[in-house]
């Protein structure tokens, strides 16, 4: 049975956001840098509302922020 992994490009987008740091990211969302580091590092999927708010701050669509990929079981 396959598997579902959310990727994303927050890293790559903040830092052409004139390198934004993962904390003004956090204070501008309302979350805790932590959770920041736990999305770009694929351990937690955000909720709906929050990738919004994410998307809003880059302006950009939510597919260009995450993409939903499957991954083939072993």
């Amino acid at each position: 049975m396959p598997t579902c992994s959310i990727q994303n490009s927050m890293r790559k987008l903040r830092f052409n956001q004139g390198e934004m740091t993962q904390q003004e990211l956090a204070k501008t969302i309302g979350v805790s840098r932590q959770t920041i580091i736990a999305i770009e590092s694929r351990k937690y999927s955000p909720t709906l509302e929050l990738a919004f708010k994410i998307a809003g701050v880059f302006q950009v669509p939510l597919e260009e922020i995450f993409q939903y990929e499957h991954e083939k079981s072993q």
